[in-house]
């Protein structure tokens, strides 16, 4: 008996790296899974690939599990609606979401285009809400459901040259908390995971210096099947009463992330000009300030 036996999961994204360990673990603890991939490049350029996805689908069935492939974007309503029918045709019902699918197109900003902005967030963003808005009403009518969609340090602490990443994944956080709110009545939940590993997106990662090339190194130790135990434990019932809540795992460790609550107030009582806040509330509130660290600064520690 798994946690997430007699459960029918959605895994997109799950051709490679996490989303294939995710999937091939919520298959080991007794999940029907779709393994849904398109198969693409890690900009979304490249041709699609069936292969990633029938692959992991073998590799579920010869240990005794079921699944299925699906191929459809995630970046398109029409084609995510398919990725949840997919679940209902072959498997009667849908019970888990893990919104993992992803590409990345880096730039420094003043050198981003239009279309770097606007494929990731159609992937990142628009695909998570497409996903999880075709699985809502499935959700709602059976009383019972959960989403998992993965976030970024990126977004939630900061990183060079992904604007557009940051974006969405930080948009993604309140498309979480928004589901969590509003679905809470019919027994749904929704968590984030921000996931530390070493994958494709990962592997875009300069290594031209020494200092780049000891980064790597150390981020290849943090393997994709690190990340699966959280995840599957946050759509599984073990989980029952976790949501809106934004969760890491980092080798052997796990983590809680805060999230944005006031932290200093200053009032007048005639109110505020431009010139008196910088004479008052600026002083006030300055030693409390957000510093403008990257990810790097703030998990300063080998990963353990």
């Amino acid at each position: 008996m798994g946690c997430m036996d007699g459960k029918v999961l959605v895994v997109t994204g799950a051709g490679r790296g996490i989303g294939r360990e995710m999937a091939l673990l919520g298959a080991k603890e007794g999940a029907k899974v779709v393994v849904n991939d398109l198969g693409g490049s890690v900009d979304g350029e490249g041709g699609a690939s069936q292969q990633p996805a029938e692959e992991v689908v073998e590799t579920i069935r010869k240990a005794g599990g079921q699944a299925i492939a699906n191929f459809n974007s995630v970046a398109d309503p029409t084609s995510a609606q398919a990725i949840v029918q997919s679940a209902i045709d072959n498997f009667g019902r849908i019970d888990a979401v893990i919104n993992n699918a992803g590409i990345l197109r880096d730039r420094i900003f003043h050198r981003m285009s239009i279309e770097d902005w606007k494929q990731v967030i159609d992937v990142h963003l628009n695909g998570a809400f497409y996903v999880s808005r075709a699985a809502a009403n499935y959700f709602k009518e059976q009383e019972s459901g959960a989403f998992v969609h993965f976030t970024s340090t990126s977004g939630l602490i900061g990183n060079f040259g992904q604007a557009n990443y940051a974006a969405a994944k930080l948009g993604i956080v309140g498309l979480s908390k928004g589901i969590a709110l509003d679905m809470a009545r019919f027994n749904v939940r929704s968590n984030c995971v921000s996931p530390f590993a070493w994958s494709r997106m990962i592997g875009t990662i300069p290594t031209e210096t020494p200092e780049q090339q000891a980064r790597v190194e150390k981020i290849k130790r943090m393997t994709p099947d690190k990340i699966a135990p959280l995840a599957i434990f946050l759509v599984s019932d073990l989980a029952k009463g976790v949501s809106g809540q934004i969760m890491a795992a980092r080798m052997h460790e796990l983590f809680l992330f805060s999230q944005n609550r006031p932290i200093r107030s200053v009032h007048s009582e005639s109110g505020w000009t431009p010139a008196k806040i910088a004479e008052i509330a600026l002083p006030a509130m300055k030693a409390s300030f957000t510093p403008n660290d990257r990810s790097a600064d703030v998990f300063s520690w080998d990963p353990t």
